[in-house]
């Protein structure tokens, strides 16, 4: 098993490397920045760390060449590259909604492109969506844009790649506590309206979605293609009584 993960170094990231880890699987650690994903490789057996920006394709093919020279043919890849921004759409500018585009769908859309001419033998692709994508909620528009591009990147992808036995699958979660998610978090008036909103009580842990991305990523749902599952409290389904 080699799993390629893009946004290693991140809250969720670091959990799906550690559970990944666990099942012995050799691990290519991928990022903007090196200094998380060394902290995090030498605290992970079988983990090479390679330094890409996923918005630029020929960053991202370079990184993917050189992990199977390195680790061998990839099982499967994960995208966890994103960004949040809460904004209505009269105050987002054009250059702030081009930069979320970026950073959540062409990602996605480079990492189903370079999985697809990598796993050509089958394997498995996690891309991340956002509850915000699946129910009308305020000032997200730019990224409830960018991330039902995602869901419809990946649907296409599912039905595109399926003969190869290649599976396409998303992760819609809610809020998480993550360090990008901390200008939210941090906040009590803001973390006190989100809990508000999650059915559940409770805002999502890094581990809650990890958990999801790896059943997803690995044989354990080789029976699951084009499938968007909602790791969000109950947000995006569930008509909250808080």
């Amino acid at each position: 098993m080699t799993y390629l993960i893009i946004g290693a170094g991140g809250g969720i990231g670091q959990a799906l490397t550690a559970r990944l880890a666990a099942r012995g699987a050799a691990l290519a650690l991928v990022g903007r920045t090196a200094e998380p994903l060394a902290a995090l490789a030498a605290s992970t057996p079988g983990a090479r760390t390679y330094t890409a920006d996923a918005r630029d394709l020929a960053q991202l093919e370079a990184v993917v060449t050189q992990a199977t020279t390195d680790l061998g043919p990839l099982t499967g890849i994960v995208n966890l590259a994103g960004s949040i921004v809460l904004k209505p759409a009269h105050i987002t500018s054009a250059d702030e909604f081009a930069d979320v585009i970026a950073q959540n769908l062409t990602t996605a859309f480079n990492t189903v492109r370079t999985g697809a001419r990598a796993m050509q033998s089958g394997g498995a692709i996690v891309l991340m969506s956002s509850a915000a994508a699946r129910t009308g909620l305020p000032n997200h528009e730019a990224i409830a844009a960018a991330k039902a591009g995602v869901i419809g990147l990946a649907r296409s992808a599912s039905a595109t790649y399926a003969p190869k036995g290649l599976r396409v699958n998303v992760v819609a979660p809610g809020l998480v506590r993550t360090p990008l998610a901390a200008r939210i978090t941090s906040n009590p008036a803001a973390e006190k309206a989100s809990l508000a909103m999650h059915p559940l009580g409770r805002l999502g842990e890094a581990d809650d979605v990890a958990r999801v991305v790896e059943w997803l990523i690995t044989d354990d749902s080789s029976w699951v293609t084009g499938e968007v599952i909602g790791v969000d409290g109950g947000l995006a389904s569930v008509r909250s009584q808080r």
